[in-house]
C-alpha cells in the first residue's frame, strides 16, 4: 500500500554516534523528521523508521500489533549497533514505549534514552473497555495532531484502530513491569499541557527506572506532539547536548 506523502522514513549516515527516533501511535515519521534532520546536521547517524501499519490507512494498522512495531525498531537498532560505536534511542509517546522496551532488551548496548511524553499509562476510563470493544467496532475517533502551533500536522490517522490500540496496552503492561531494568542515562521531556496522556505516565517511568543519570525538562508551550510544536527547538538542542555528553564519555 502506498505511503502518504511526507510520512516516509528518514535516514542519514554520519558519525559513529547514532540516534534512532521512534514515532508515536497512528503517527508517521513526519513527526520526528525535523528532529532527525537537526541531529543529522550535527553530524550524527540518524534513523527515523516508519512503523508497520502507519502512514497508510488505519484499516491496515488494525492488522498490526505492538510486536510488529517493536520488531521494526529492534531491526533498526541492531543494524545501527553493527556499524556505530554508540546508539541513543529517542521516542515520542508510543515511540517512548518502544524505546524503553529496547533499553530493557539490549541493556548497555544502548547508550541512552530520550523520551518525549512517553506512553505507558492512561487515565481514560474507556481504556478498560478495550478488550471487549475491539471485537465490536473496528475504530473510534482519535485524538491525533495534538499540536499547539497553528498549521502543523503529524499526519496521524483520524480514527483509532481498536485492535491495534488494545495491543499497545499489552505492551504497556510488559514495559511497566520491566521498568526497573532500565539503567541507561535518560532525558525525559514532558509537555505541561497534554490532551493525549496524563502527567502520571511520565511520572510512572521516572519512579520505576533504575537509571541514575536522569534529567526531566518541562515543555511549557507545546501539546502532546511536542517534536513539531513550539518547544521543538528546545527538544532538539537539549537532545543534541545530551547525546554529545553521553557518547563522548
Amino acid at each position: 500500500m502506498a505511503i502518504l506523502p511526507g510520512a516516509e522514513p528518514f535516514n542519514h549516515d554520519g558519525s559513529d554516534a547514532a540516534v534512532l527516533l521512534c514515532h508515536g501511535f497512528t503517527s508517521t515519521a513526519k513527526s520526528m523528521r525535523p528532529w532527525g534532520e537537526y541531529l543529522a546536521e550535527r553530524g550524527f547517524t540518524v534513523r527515523v523508521p516508519l512503523l508497520p501499519g502507519h502512514g497508510t490507512t488505519w484499516q491496515e494498522m488494525n492488522q498490526t500489533r505492538w510486536e510488529d512495531w517493536y520488531a521494526c525498531v529492534d531491526k533498526e537498532f541492531r543494524e545501527l549497533h553493527q556499524t556505530c560505536e554508540r546508539v541513543v534511542v529517542g521516542g515520542l509517546s508510543m515511540g517512548g514505549t518502544l524505546a524503553l522496551k529496547l533499553a530493557q532488551e539490549h541493556g548497555p548496548r544502548i547508550s541512552g534514552l530520550i523520551l518525549v511524553n512517553p506512553a505507558v499509562k492512561s487515565e481514560d476510563p474507556r481504556i478498560r473497555l478495550l478488550p471487549v470493544l475491539q471485537h465490536l467496532v473496528p475504530s473510534l475517533g482519535a485524538i491525533g495532531n495534538d499540536v499547539k502551533k497553528e498549521g502543523v500536522t503529524e499526519q496521524a490517522y483520524t480514527r483509532n484502530p481498536l485492535k491495534a490500540l488494545n495491543s499497545q496496552l499489552v505492551a504497556w503492561h510488559t514495559v511497566v513491569r520491566d521498568l526497573p531494568e532500565v539503567t541507561q542515562p535518560v532525558l525525559l521531556l514532558r509537555s505541561t499541557q497534554d490532551h493525549v496522556l496524563p502527567a502520571s505516565s511520565s511520572a510512572l517511568v521516572l519512579s520505576r527506572i533504575s537509571s541514575r543519570d536522569v534529567t526531566e525538562i518541562l515543555l511549557e508551550d507545546s501539546y502532546h506532539v511536542a517534536t513539531i510544536d513550539n518547544d521543538a527547538p528546545r527538544i532538539f538542542d537539549e537532545s543534541a547536548k545530551f547525546i554529545e555528553r553521553i557518547t563522548q564519555t
